[in-house]
């Protein structure tokens, strides 16, 4: 057996049953046991309740096991890993909105969406967002890291950190999912040093739209609610500015006299809003962007982290793609239950043909169509749907085969549609 210095880590997160009141070192211990059991593990595993069925005892506390250490991409061997454990309760009471009263009308205005962290609502989000590059391991590593230097005193005038973080890209690519994914990750992985968290969600757009005749005032009056909330210093604040390119378009509009100067006045409170945050160490400013030549130079210019998120490549098509059949064949929507192959197994296999692998290779079919015609994510999750109510009989539940030729001709629907689309916009 390998010195303790010569394991290797592997990070396990489980979620507690809202019921449970056993001690957390007690029920670690548990789950230690009962992982004991398996000579290896996958990265990405996800035991389920349904799966301790054998276990009364863990199936009494234990929600859901994930196995989700980002560094590994092969099995792991268990005899030869330390283990590190977080555990946590999910909050079920959902999203709660923040409203501000405009001074002119009275009417009482949505500010901000708040969210308890860690949420039932974001509960596997971060397992099901698939993209082509190491996005979400290197927005998590950025995270943690910034958070370690905040907690270790660097002086952040030196060693430069706003812990902002700014995805871009077209519409329907994952950029909010990821940024609440991550968010909740970061309540679990950091519960520890921050028994409490909340992601604050604000809508530029909206908060643009309505409110410039308030100018900064309306704008200063929404960041006071969020420096109440990260007064407390053993509370971790995701504030999430969606469509940040709202912010370019005022200010250009204000410069060149298409809007009031009431408008810059706004713009340039919430960028000075921002760079008070930076001041608490329990902070995180989380943005997205739809437009990416449309994002203010100096909003830029402030976040540590610009990573643009495009539409997926044939091997995260066929990833989203395996993961919705799955999970419909684990509801019985489509039926039998049948094995789709991982995209490394069929590499390693050269896509070869063969009785096992003949659903896994008609889903590769579509994935390359669906990258071909350039799906947004959002579009990709979509297919299954209208496979199953638009290309296959309403009941029986159809086989994986039959369900994946109507899951083609979707697609091909889908393209067509949009073809349509095009086509009817006014010249």
């Amino acid at each position: 057996m390998a010195d303790k210095d010569d394991k290797e880590t592997e990070t396990k997160e489980f979620s507690r049953k809202r019921k449970s009141s056993a001690n957390k070192d007690y029920i670690k211990e548990m789950v230690h046991s009962y992982l004991s059991n398996f000579a290896c593990l996958n990265p990405g595993t996800t035991i389920a309740e349904s799966d301790l069925k054998d276990n009364n005892e863990l199936q009494e506390h234990i929600q859901s096991i994930t196995l989700c250490d980002i560094h590994h991409k092969s099995e792991v061997q268990m005899t030869n890993t330390e283990l590190v454990y977080h555990i946590y309760k999910l909050d079920s009471f959902g999203v709660e909105t923040d409203t501000l009263t405009d001074s002119g009308s009275g009417e009482e205005l949505p500010a901000a969406d708040v969210w308890t962290l860690p949420s039932e609502e974001f509960h596997g989000l971060w397992e099901s967002l698939i993209y082509d590059s190491s996005l979400k391991e290197d927005t998590l590593r950025f995270a943690e890291t910034a958070f370690e230097f905040a907690d270790r005193g660097v002086n952040s005038t030196i060693v430069g950190c706003n812990r902002v973080i700014l995805l871009h890209g077209p519409p329907g690519t994952g950029k909010t999912s990821l940024c609440r994914a991550l968010a909740q990750k970061l309540s679990i992985r950091l519960g520890d040093k921050f028994p409490r968290a909340r992601l604050l969600e604000i809508n530029a757009h909206g908060l643009f739209s309505k409110w410039f005749s308030e100018s900064g005032k309306i704008v200063a009056r929404l960041f006071d609610r969020v420096r109440e909330i990260v007064e407390d210093r053993r509370l971790l604040a995701c504030v999430l500015v969606d469509e940040v390119e709202s912010l370019a378009h005022a200010r250009r509009a204000a410069v060149a006299g298409l809007e009031p100067s009431d408008s810059i006045r706004a713009v340039n409170a919430i960028l000075a809003q921002l760079d008070r945050l930076r001041r608490h160490p329990n902070a995180l400013v989380l943005t997205t962007s739809n437009v990416t030549g449309a994002i203010d130079v100096a909003f830029v210019d402030r976040a540590d982290v610009k990573r643009l998120v495009g539409r997926p490549s044939a091997r995260a098509a066929y990833e989203i793609l395996r993961g919705c059949c799955e999970e419909l064949m684990a509801r019985g929507a489509v039926a039998p239950r049948e094995r789709l192959f991982a995209l490394r197994v069929l590499e390693g296999s050269r896509f070869a043909e063969s009785e096992a692998a003949g659903g896994s290779l008609r889903l590769w079919a579509a994935a390359r169509a669906a990258a071909a015609a350039r799906l947004s994510a959002r579009a990709l999750r979509r297919l299954p749907l209208q496979a199953r109510a638009l290309h296959c009989e309403p009941r029986p539940a159809p086989p994986l085969q039959r369900f994946l030729r109507a899951l083609q001709a979707a697609l091909a629907r889908h393209v067509a549609d949009c073809d349509d689309l095009l086509r009817d916009e006014p010249v």
